[in-house]
């Protein structure tokens, strides 16, 4: 079973713009020998947009909520929608409307610049808002490959039953499969290295168990609710980093021996109190009895094989070598970004 290393979770959140409220739960430029990059590879930052109500925007149409055009470089952008809706569009002609269950991953590649408003619809109505964005590395390899633009909708993801340990037969859960691989199952977005992306839910009480391989890092958002994670309670917003493989696993990657690990995922019954009926007189306490209730839970599983290669990195661009983070900011200021 794969230990719990450090669990993320009390960052102040902030705000992007004016329509997204984010923790910043891990990021690249973290010095902490601890929990840095060399941990999280190939994730460079995870930003978990807490669930924010919104009124509805009299001016929707002409100033809508979210961030107009910015630029990025040398990774992939991933956002996955729970609650409200984003419209996307970016300079190599990307476009899209992000609704909830939906996710996109775009490619930065060799530069792009774009934007992401609350959609047209939502902001005239408002309502609960709540997404989360992750960074994915490029291989320099592929640090300069054009822009790429998927737009994923739910309907698109692998859905997987999630069963009881104890019982094969009893589903609490599923699992959308946004990217990578789910024992033989293929995830619906392009990837440029190993990565699985998996959107869990969880709607009966009882315990199951992820099967991961075991050269990954791993990290697990739980995203609303709260579960027992490997017998630790994990409760929403936070967001758990696993150890990294070992060496010894990932001397047996290089000779090709596929091996797992495991994560336990446990959701507990919740319940209300009920006094049971008693005589007025009755001079004893009324008894208490527990009866269970309906209870859920979401969560975000990111595992990904290392890249290892060097970072240097500059707000939203992420390159190799400082020679090639400086060139990015030369052809920046003047006006050859993308070229």
């Amino acid at each position: 079973m794969r230990p719990i290393k450090h669990i993320h979770g009390d960052k102040a959140p902030q705000w992007i713009g004016d329509g997204f409220y984010v923790k910043t739960l891990i990021n690249h430029l973290d010095g902490d020998p601890d929990i840095n990059y060399r941990h999280t590879d190939p994730f460079l930052l995870f930003d978990y947009g807490q669930p924010t109500t919104f009124a509805p925007n009299p001016h929707y149409q002409t100033k809508p909520h979210g961030i107009g055009q910015h630029p990025h470089k040398g990774f992939e952008a991933v956002t996955v929608a729970y609650a409200g809706e984003i419209s996307h569009a970016d300079s190599a002609g990307g476009r899209g409307d992000i609704l909830a269950g939906d996710a996109q991953w775009m490619t930065t590649g060799r530069g792009i610049t774009h934007e992401e408003f609350h959609s047209e619809a939502f902001g005239a109505r408002g309502g609960l808002f709540s997404m989360v964005q992750l960074w994915v590395n490029l291989p320099s390899a592929h640090k300069l490959t054009a822009p790429r633009y998927q737009s994923i909708k739910r309907a698109d993801m692998p859905m997987v039953t999630l069963t009881a340990d104890s019982n094969h037969q009893t589903a609490i859960g599923t699992a959308a499969i946004i990217a990578g691989d789910w024992q033989g199952i293929k995830g619906a977005a392009s990837t440029f290295t190993p990565i699985n992306l998996w959107d869990i839910a969880l709607h009966r009480a009882g315990a199951t168990t992820l099967q991961l391989p075991d050269t990954h890092n791993v990290l697990l958002l739980v995203q609303e609710g709260e579960v027992l994670v490997n017998g630790t309670a994990i409760s929403a917003g936070h967001l758990i980093q696993f150890a990294a493989p070992t060496q010894h696993r990932a001397e047996m990657a290089a000779e090709q021996v596929a091996t797992h690990d495991r994560i336990e995922l446990c959701l507990l019954a919740a319940h209300t109190d009920e006094l049971a009926a008693t005589p007025v007189k009755a001079p004893v306490k009324a008894p208490v009895k527990k009866t269970p209730v309906e209870t859920s839970a979401k969560l975000l599983l990111l595992s990904g094989e290392p890249i290892g290669e060097p970072v240097a990195a500059h707000g939203p661009f992420v390159m190799n070598t400082k020679e090639e983070l400086h060139q990015t900011l030369r052809d920046y200021q003047a006006g050859r970004f993308g070229q």
